[in-house]
């Protein structure tokens, strides 16, 4: 061991990272209460000294993790705004390539997403939020003329954050659907309706 208990060798940044790892595991799978610092430590092979050295507590550990997964949703959310001058053969395509961004970070950060979407005392304010950037996106692209002018842009926000809530634990985590093909369905229900054509 060195110094105050970091691992020798051990670089600061790839301690911190290996507890966050970890840690996202034991939140994910077994909620905050039951995660203990202990446990957390010993599989990183570290001590509790090393912890905290980066961390004040668990809560702080804890909000780290909702921080980053609230960060990297709330950018994915902006950067799908579609921008004007899109034609309309390829814009089912871009809406489904933003939705499929946010459900390949879901999948590839799963423990992040059940801890930031679901497990969290924060997880409501975040799907608040992500519900209210899609809706200035939508009302963006409504006045760019991509959707009718008479859809209440809110409503349409916040089906869209219970369809992205629901499908991500029923479909997307247990690995029944893979990302592409839950952004395909959800685009293609939402921009064609489910009417048959023979109707």
């Amino acid at each position: 061991m060195g110094q105050r208990g970091r691992r020798k060798g051990a670089s600061g940044e790839q301690s911190r990272a290996l507890l966050l790892s970890i840690a996202a595991k034991e939140f994910a799978q077994k909620g905050f209460y039951e995660t203990k610092v202990s446990t957390i430590v010993k599989q990183a092979n570290l001590s509790q000294p090393t912890f905290y050295l980066y961390f004040d507590s668990k809560e702080a550990l804890f909000g780290v993790l909702v921080d980053m997964f609230r960060e990297e949703l709330f950018n994915l959310a902006k950067n799908s705004r579609l921008e004007p001058g899109i034609d309309s053969s390829s814009l089912a395509n871009r809406i489904s390539n933003s939705l499929e961004a946010i459900f390949c970070f879901f999948v590839e950060e799963p423990d992040l997403a059940r801890i930031g979407f679901y497990i969290a005392d924060e997880a409501e304010d975040i799907k608040n939020y992500l519900a209210a950037q899609i809706k200035d996106n939508l009302i963006f692209e409504q006045r760019q003329g991509y959707f009718r002018s008479n859809l209440d842009m809110s409503t349409v926000a916040e089906s869209l954050v219970g369809i992205i809530e629901r499908l991500t634990i029923t479909k997307l985590l247990p690995g029944h659907k893979t990302p592409e093909l839950v952004a395909s369905e959800i685009v293609t229900l939402l921009l064609n309706g489910m009417i048959s054509q023979q109707c």
